[in-house]
């Protein structure tokens, strides 16, 4: 088959056959297609998109790139969880052991951060001596034995989205709708999960800014999830400020560790109870999401899902004293308030802007092996809607350096904007989107 042939016939807005799209992806990942070819085909899908079939086409053959995990061995419907990311989003670690608590198996593979989102199993290394490079045959043990286990994905994964996101990244290609949701779903095919569910963020914290561009992704992915014989939904949900109060590896992981503690604040309590609540429905534990929103309430208030949140961190080696002492945790050396310049209520908030001054203080990453300030952040006092006098704190930089934190001081105050007139506080879910939709 003759790469060239591809290139021309996307090119030329013309359908990749199921046996172009193999081809193509197979001799990539062997090192047999050079780079300058792969971006040609790239650049030539971003300008003329895909068709669904195309797109599952892709996706399929990415996911079969690497290896394919085998999860049967674990009795119970597996369901699986994905964010496309944003700024304080703790999520996973307050919803996948609330959703274990309920009964159903939790067996989750995440990743580390880059750019200006940190990345859960960063947060999860806060936790002194928690392991998360776990083997398969723990990680499925761990699974049977108590539920619930959450480790770092293994580099065997879909080995062509790899190759074929860093070749994006320095393209002008990451943009496209069908790359991204290949990328994405080849991933979670892999994993072997029964069905999955999307968490897709949307606003100036998220990677999808425009809520018409967030929903066609979500659509998409959905689509492939159900072509591939996976029930896949998709929640939309709002990333225009920083979910929760903190953001930064450790304050994260404390944070995530009140909340389960019945002491989170309301929209990432939101957001976790619709997220639970339909990972509960797509495990057949019931059709209800009012339902099943109480009940993730319940393992809250009874603390059965902050047990499980232990459970986990002892089985993985972490220190279990840190549920009953999140104090206790890593801790920057300087907490260094912002303060208003004027009076008002807060009309925006550039999300993205304060994820970017956590990777500035130390807290992310620029390249895959750089290193992490696990301990810095940024604690998120106002947010949209609420009031403020000028001299009142709005934000708290931690940081290890106190040098970094006043150069990011003026950068953090221009991320907020001010009205004389009063806000409503924005909603937390923007939609779902399954099958039916």
């Amino acid at each position: 088959m003759n790469v060239n042939e591809i290139i021309k016939t996307k090119r030329d807005m013309k359908e990749l056959s199921k046996e172009q799209i193999d081809y193509f992806i197979s001799e990539y990942s062997k090192g047999n297609i050079p780079d300058y070819q792969a971006s040609s085909l790239l650049m030539a899908i971003y300008l003329n998109g895909m068709k669904e079939r195309e797109i599952l086409d892709l996706t399929l053959a990415m996911a079969h790139s690497g290896d394919f995990l085998d999860l049967s061995e674990i009795k119970g419907i597996k369901v699986d969880k994905h964010s496309t990311g944003g700024i304080g989003d703790k999520v996973t670690m307050v919803v996948m052991p609330l959703v274990a608590s309920c009964g159903v198996p939790v067996a989750k593979m995440s990743g580390r951060g880059l750019g200006y989102t940190q990345g859960t199993i960063d947060k999860l290394n806060a936790i002194p001596g928690f392991k998360t490079d776990l083997s398969m045959e723990q990680f499925i043990n761990n699974v049977k034995s108590i539920g619930i286990a959450l480790m770092s994905q293994t580099e065997n994964i879909a080995l062509a989205d790899k190759k074929l996101y860093a070749l994006r990244d320095v393209t002008g290609t990451v943009e496209s709708i069908p790359l991204i949701a290949s990328s994405v779903m080849s991933k979670k095919l892999a994993s072997g999960a029964d069905k999955i569910l999307l968490e897709v963020t949307c606003g100036s914290g998220a990677f999808m800014d425009s809520p018409m561009r967030a929903q066609m992704l979500a659509e998409t992915m959905v689509k492939i999830g159900n072509m591939a014989g996976k029930e896949t939904v998709a929640v939309l949900t709002n990333m225009n400020q920083p979910l929760g109060r903190f953001c930064g590896n450790a304050l994260e992981a404390k944070e995530a560790i009140d909340i389960l503690s019945g002491k989170g604040e309301k929209d990432v309590n939101m957001v976790c109870g619709v997220l639970g609540a339909h990972m509960l429905k797509l495990a057949g534990v019931g059709n209800d999401i009012v339902e099943n929103m109480k009940l993730i309430q319940s393992k809250i208030d009874n603390r059965e899902g902050l047990q499980k949140f232990k459970e986990m961190i002892g089985y993985q080696g972490g220190s279990i004293g840190v549920i009953d002492n999140p104090d206790s945790l890593m801790t920057a050396k300087f907490q260094i308030p912002i303060n208003s310049v004027e009076d008002g209520f807060v009309e925006s908030i550039e999300a993205k802007n304060i994820g970017q001054a956590v990777v500035n203080l130390g807290g992310g990453r620029l390249k895959k092996d750089d290193p992490v300030d696990l301990a810095v952040g940024i604690e998120v006092l106002k947010k949209i809607g609420d009031e403020v006098k000028q001299g009142e704190p709005i934000m708290i930089i931690h940081a290890n350096d106190e040098n970094k934190a006043y150069s990011q001081i003026t950068f953090l105050r221009e991320s907020y904007t001010f009205t004389k007139e009063k806000v409503e506080k924005p909603k937390e879910i923007l939609g779902v989107i399954d099958g039916e939709n």
